[in-house]
């Protein structure tokens, strides 16, 4: 599956389980790249996001490579990892 197509159905499927968070990590070129998607939303929290919400949120060229399921809404004090590091393809079975 498409990085672009993998995400919008993690947002559809947080969208219908808002006690979880997925946090998707890759890379951008040489740059880290972080993606959190919570209650239907992605934003990432390394590299600017578009307030459009028809355009995608990865930044041309992005790579993904694992991801986890948290517990949500996130706690900054502690988080709680449900599932992870995975294949980001392979949250979606843990999110169902």
């Amino acid at each position: 599956m498409e990085s672009v197509a993998l995400v919008q159905e993690l947002e559809e499927r947080t969208r219908l389980r808002p006690d979880r968070v997925v946090r998707l990590h890759g890379s951008v070129g040489d740059e880290p790249f972080e993606l959190l998607i919570f209650r239907g939303f992605s934003s990432s929290t390394t590299h600017p996001t578009a307030f459009d919400p028809d355009a995608s949120v990865l930044p041309e060229g992005t790579c993904l490579e694992w991801g986890e399921l948290l517990q949500g809404p996130l706690n900054p004090a502690g988080e709680t990892r449900l599932a992870g590091p995975l294949n980001p393809q392979d949250l979606l079975a843990q999110i169902s």
